[in-house]
């Protein structure tokens, strides 16, 4: 099972969409800034979980929700 997650800084404007089989292991290294990405954004609140069967379907949502698009649904649908 693949997870497409979104995370949103809770102090600066800031959304990172990612992909991972572990969320809550994911979650806990972008909030203690392993990840060199989001550290400077960091902490963080999780908006968004959704599970698929396959990697390459979770790639393609995640594809899609870092587009203009998607950032715009995002925006949108949590009123960021």
């Amino acid at each position: 099972m693949y997870y497409v997650y979104v995370i949103s800084s809770m102090y600066k404007k800031y959304i990172y969409v990612g992909i991972s089989n572990n969320v809550s292991r994911r979650f806990l290294e972008h909030n203690s800034g392993y990840n060199k990405t989001t550290r400077l954004y960091k902490p963080f609140q999780l908006l968004l979980i959704e599970n698929f069967d396959t990697r390459t379907l979770a790639r393609k949502r995640e594809k899609y929700l870092k587009s203009g698009c998607g950032k715009e649904w995002i925006k949108q649908t949590f009123c960021l």
